[in-house]
């Protein structure tokens, strides 16, 4: 049946009777989504999303790992100053001078030339193959299959089940539940490839949008396993986990309600009328289905739905490489060779004091280097003790903002926020990470000791 058709017989109202095939269509295209970014299955004894197997698989192929980066690079950087972009706004204008250092860093980190000190295995290369590949080609692979997922019902689903929930707690609507744990099973760059394009569709407000991006799309589960490793937690990691989670949901649902989130307008994106979400009285699963059929029924068709969202992904990817590339290898310089985070450090000192730690200053400096890159404070304390440890696991996630990757990522999409909103509510999580850690640092010392 065409789309079409489906439009003029799937419409499901509140009492009506939805057509079956457009439900069936709703039930496998969510199904589809589902599978391929929410089910961990185990292919060659790795066990993460299908999403990221068919990334991992594509970063395979002979030079697209070495090559595929710099193309982007290039491309990025060449591209705002083409099309007159990069002087929309100040913030722009120096963004898109400093992304020009994109394509020296990728073509010394490619053709393994330049100072030693640059190519140390922590830095150039490590932006690069660690962040810059796997994120740009994620986006737009990730794109594919983002139609099943926010496109036919799913959202909707969700989130008539979740309005009770997310509203109070985190005012975002009930949708957004589908961002939190797209970024806990996937990775922050696909749960922001989602929280702009619900965005762009009026689901979300302004305010929304930003405490959805800067409250849920944290580094993936995947990557917390590698910070577990480094601090030793792999034996108690389900501790770990949902300590974290806990932790980071937590302090989302404060930073809601502080500046400067709780000072973002409640207008949608540019303007229009937004889709807004309604109180559900009666039978919740009916209201659900209507919902979905409703959205589905009224959807494009797949091949339609992917070019749009492919199109985005790619132009959100060709925005990423040159920041993630150029902010990212200028923050760990920095981190490495100069002693800026010593002094940012001194901001979370007397809330490391304050807690007990042992190691105050110790846990305040690494605190401070997450802004660069989440996983830096990690090797910085992996011989302290098993509190500092802890605060410092759990806060290099929880904060979720850093310029090695979430914060450009941020930049590229169309959500309201400034420099000095990623700034203040970076400091604003690692204060209240550290406070609401604490609690967990004695019931984590009885774990160890038995």
């Amino acid at each position: 049946m065409s789309d079409k058709k489906m439009n003029e017989s799937g419409t499901a109202a509140l009492g009506g009777k939805a057509d079956p095939k457009t439900i069936i269509r709703f039930v496998v295209y969510s199904l589809i989504g589902i599978f391929m970014f929410f089910i961990p299955i185990a292919i060659g004894g790795k066990k993460t999303i299908p999403l990221d197997h068919i990334v991992g698989l594509i970063q395979k192929i002979p030079y697209y790992a070495k090559y595929w980066g710099l193309l982007l690079c290039c491309v990025g950087v060449v591209f705002p100053f083409v099309t007159g972009s990069w002087k929309k706004t100040k913030v722009k204008m120096v963004f898109s001078l400093i992304n020009i250092l994109a394509i020296p860093f990728a073509i010394m980190t490619v053709f393994n030339i330049g100072p030693e000190a640059l190519l140390a295995k922590g830095m150039l290369p490590f932006i690069y193959g660690k962040i810059v590949v796997p994120v740009t080609t994620i986006v737009p692979i990730g794109s594919v299959f983002l139609a099943f997922i926010v496109g036919y019902g799913l959202m909707e689903f969700v989130g008539v089940f979740m309005r009770p929930i997310m509203k109070p707690v985190w005012k975002t609507p009930g949708r957004s539940a589908i961002d939190a744990v797209a970024s806990f099973v996937g990775s922050y760059s696909i749960a922001l490839l989602i929280t702009n394009r619900v965005y762009k569709e009026g689901k979300y407000t302004d305010k929304e949008a930003a405490i959805i991006a800067t409250g849920f799309s944290t580094v993936s589960a995947t990557f917390m396993i590698i910070v577990a490793k480094t601090l030793g937690f792999m034996e108690y990691w389900n501790f770990y986990f949902w300590t974290t989670v806990i932790v980071t949901f937590i302090v989302t649902a404060i930073t809601a309600r502080i500046y400067p989130l709780s000072k973002k307008a409640d207008s949608y994106y540019e303007d229009r009328k937004g889709d807004i979400e309604t109180d559900v009285k009666g039978n919740k699963f009916k209201k659900a289905l209507n919902e979905a059929v409703n959205v589905c029924s009224s959807a494009p068709s797949l091949l339609q739905n992917v070019k749009i969202n492919i199109l985005d992904g790619i132009k959100l990817a060709i925005g990423l490489a040159p920041s993630l590339m150029a902010i990212g290898s200028l923050g760990l310089i920095i981190a490495k060779y100069t002693p800026v985070f010593d002094i940012i450090g001194y901001i979370f000192v007397p809330f490391t004091w304050l807690i007990q730690l042992p190691e105050p200053v110790l846990a305040a400096k690494a605190l401070a280097t997450s802004i660069a890159e989440m996983f830096l404070p990690a090797p910085l304390v992996a011989s302290a003790s098993a509190g500092t440890r802890l605060v410092v696991a759990v806060a290099c996630v929880s904060e979720i903002l850093f310029f090695s990757a979430s914060i450009p990522c941020m930049m590229s999409t169309e959500i309201p926020l400034k420099m000095k909103d990623y700034l203040i509510i970076w400091v604003e999580r690692v204060i209240l990470s550290v406070l609401l850690t604490a609690p967990f640092i004695y019931i984590f010392t009885y774990l160890i000791a038995k």
